[in-house]
């Protein structure tokens, strides 16, 4: 279409500088009724002006654009992006359809609450008292499908009078704000109030695929669901991954072997707790034996090579049970990261004053890393393991000093 700039200006959004366009027409759909605004250009002789959204303000059609003609003065011509045009009109369809489904199958107290219509996808919020369980969201998907197939055509009724609309059969969509005169949109029995744009059969759409279910407020769900080749693209996707892994299991039973291997993980996690268990024991032992007499306190500062960090924990709080006046310093080489660990008896920390998470501050820069925690209990990770042997001295050099 052949359009002219009637006025402009020059607006600030997100950081950005944006101009806001208004034609003397325009071919642009303006968002409304939970379908997007449409993009497009705006060409002239060496000149290309994107319009990234269309809007209305105040009766007015808005086009913003991502900078200004230089000459804002002389004819262009406007395009809108087909592509996204097109897959848009999938999904406002596709949404009709999926109203008229959901009152058919869960009930006629479901109302449409709010929609997102875009080229590649659609939302859809509706009344409901309870969770849409699958076997219900598979109903409902098959039946939109069926009602895609049916190839119902688009009956377009403009400038309808309000109340002949509604005699009609018509549903109004939520939050939207009608005149007197509406445009009806009819495909087979779904009868809608609706000025966005939709395909001139519903066959056009291809199929429907619901991808979540959700609550969003009390007695509000939510549908999100693709059509249309956003559609293929989503099964693709899926398929894609089955098949990638059936080929890292090397089985077409895809399922049974998962559960089987979810089994077997299992069944290898409680064998490694056990184990664990039984290296905590000897690792224990082996401390006891290692303490060192600082005056009233019982210091074990070691070098052990025990995995993953979750076990050096359980380790330094069964040692605090089985020993009093405890000060342990652990540190460990966690593939290729320094850890290092610090626990000290309560009454340690009263009597002597001393605080795991100062004492582990002090050496942390050995293994050039931080940590923090509590008074008793105290933990650092760092870089540099080889760090780890002159910052268990330090510590235990502390420790003797401060008796």
């Amino acid at each position: 279409a052949d359009i002219r700039i009637l006025r402009y200006r020059k607006t600030k959004e997100k950081g950005k500088i944006r101009y806001q366009l208004v034609f003397d027409k325009t071919p642009f759909y303006a968002e409304s009724g939970g379908q997007v605004g449409d993009t497009g250009t705006l060409e002239a002789v060496s000149e290309k002006i994107r319009i990234l959204d269309t809007q209305k303000e105040n009766n007015l059609i808005i086009h913003i654009a991502d900078k200004l003609p230089k000459n804002p003065d002389v004819t262009f011509q406007a395009f809108v992006n087909r592509k996204a045009k097109t897959t848009t009109s999938y999904h406002h369809t596709a949404t009709h359809l999926l109203h008229f489904a959901l009152r058919e199958i869960l009930g006629t107290h479901v109302e449409q609450k709010g929609s997102l219509v875009h080229p590649d996808y659609l939302r859809f919020d509706f009344s409901h008292f309870s969770k849409v369980e699958k076997e219900d969201l598979d109903r409902i998907e098959k039946r939109v499908n069926q009602l895609i197939r049916e190839n119902a055509v688009l009956e377009e009724s403009r400038s309808v009078p309000m109340n002949k609309a509604m005699d009609m059969g018509a549903m109004a969509f939520f939050g939207e704000k009608y005149g007197d005169n509406v445009r009806v949109i009819k495909f087979g029995d779904s009868i809608e109030l609706c000025g966005g744009i939709h395909v001139a059969s519903t066959g056009n759409i291809g199929f429907l695929k619901i991808t979540r279910e959700s609550a969003i407020a009390a007695g509000i769900r939510r549908i999100e669901a693709v059509a249309g080749p956003a559609a293929e693209k989503f099964v693709d996707q899926k398929l894609d991954i089955i098949d990638t892994l059936q080929e890292l299991f090397k089985s077409h039973n895809i399922i049974a072997t998962i559960q089987k291997t979810i089994s077997e993980n299992a069944e290898m996690k409680k064998m490694h707790e056990g184990f664990s268990k039984d290296l905590r024991g000897v690792a224990m032992k082996n401390m006891v034996n290692k303490i060192r007499k600082v005056g009233n306190i019982n210091l074990i500062a070691e070098e052990l090579m025990i995995r993953p960090a979750e076990n050096i924990k359980t380790l330094a709080f069964e040692l605090k049970k089985e020993v009093k006046n405890l000060v342990l310093i652990i540190g460990t080489d966690l593939d290729g990261k320094a850890h290092l660990t610090v626990m000290i008896s309560e009454n340690l920390v009263k009597e002597l004053n001393l605080d795991a998470r100062k004492l582990i501050r002090e050496v942390s820069s050995e293994i050039q890393g931080g940590g923090g925690g509590q008074d008793f209990y105290a933990t650092a990770g760092g870089k540099n393991p080889s760090g780890i042997p002159k910052a268990i001295s330090m510590l235990a050099g502390i420790i003797e000093k401060s008796v």
